[in-house]
């Protein structure tokens, strides 16, 4: 072999060798060494477990943290006692850049949990390519996104004091954040729906936005304060079952006070510096999947209530009331934990969101 040859052969061999080492740097693969961030304690949250990557693109990470304010959650099924599981969905490039990012809370519903495969594909599929944090915390099955006037033998429920005093702090604490009212958002489903527009109304300095995908809303419904107090003694809700005054008080009139004073439907007056948005189906056809059919129909009479007092403040709001929702999304039936739905709903909000922020 020539010496002109050998060093060509050479050259050629380093450069093969660059092409691959730069090849798996860029591969998916080589994610498998990076970390997801390392958080501190503060704000009065433990972090009991911390953050470990549940997707293969290294954009969603699941940890858990234990508060005073609801020591001892009621548990769903592979929920640990104490342990308040918390799910962060990162933009594409959060680990190459110094940006900092609006976040939107998104609220699961009922009974739900922040780390079901279901609200982790919505809030992936949605946020894919959009510089835009968002926070799944734990909800319980039937936390109601309140502070409980009367939990009892259940200790402490303070879930709002939990969420907008504890985990919103310790968040812009521990990643880059745009840690502003235009910044943030929140959003949730169903019972989480309801949440987003009870938080939001108690502190609108503190979301730019707010939405709900087929929340209850009207508290003075007899059917939803029927269907809430369900939840609360019911062991699918999770264990141990509570007392039907544990949320909100009696249910019945005259001890009904804290349900009126609570309902987001009747108190959107606050509301008026924050974007609101609506999104609710109407069960489509009733003969099939009848149970989330009549869920999603009473829902959006809650939401119908909602406008109707939206507009009577002159508050501007989005409202898609897609009825069936075949003109929604493709596969979305109008139902109430119909993920075709949901997941329009989401990319719809991420979209208004995100242009604002």
């Amino acid at each position: 072999m020539s010496v002109r040859f050998r060093t060509a052969y050479k050259r050629g061999a380093c450069l093969i060798a660059a092409l691959t080492a730069a090849s798996t740097l860029s591969s998916p693969a080589a994610k498998a060494d990076e970390t997801p961030p390392h958080l501190a304690d503060g704000f009065g949250l433990t972090v009991t477990s911390q953050p470990r990557w549940v997707d293969e693109n290294h954009r969603t990470f699941l940890f858990s943290v234990s508060t005073n304010q609801v020591p001892t959650p009621t548990l769903l099924e592979g929920q640990e006692p104490g342990r308040h599981a918390i799910v962060v969905t990162l933009p594409d490039d959060y680990a190459d850049t110094t940006k900092s990012y609006p976040v939107q809370y998104y609220l699961h519903g009922h009974p739900d949990r922040p780390d079901a495969a279901w609200n982790q594909r919505v809030v992936e599929k949605a946020t894919a390519g959009k510089d835009l944090i968002t926070v799944q915390p734990n909800g319980s099955g039937r936390g109601w996104y309140s502070n409980w006037v009367n939990p009892g033998a259940a200790g402490p429920q303070n879930w709002e004091t939990f969420h907008l005093d504890q985990v919103i702090p310790f968040v812009d604490a521990n990643l880059r954040t745009n840690a502003t009212k235009a910044g943030r958002a929140i959003v949730g489903h169903s019972m989480g729906g309801f949440g987003a527009l009870h938080y939001a109304e108690h502190r609108p300095d503190l979301f730019g936005y707010a939405g709900s995908f087929s929340g209850g809303l009207d508290l003075r419904n007899s059917e939803l304060r029927a269907a809430i107090t369900a939840t609360l003694v019911s062991p699918a809700s999770g264990t141990p079952t509570v007392n039907v005054d544990a949320v909100f008080g009696p249910p019945v009139w005259p001890f009904d006070g804290v349900w009126n004073a609570q309902s987001p439907a009747h108190h959107v007056g606050s509301l008026r510096s924050v974007g609101v948005a609506l999104y609710t189906g109407n069960g489509g056809d009733l003969t099939v999947n009848p149970i989330q059919a009549v869920f999603e129909h009473r829902a959006r009479e809650t939401a119908l209530v909602t406008a109707a007092n939206l507009r009577a403040e002159n508050i501007p709001f989005h409202f898609s009331d897609y009825g069936d929702g075949s003109g929604w999304a493709p596969g979305c039936t109008g139902k109430h934990a119909d993920e075709a739905c949901v997941q329009a709903d989401m990319n719809h909000f991420v979209g208004l969101f995100t242009r604002h922020a």
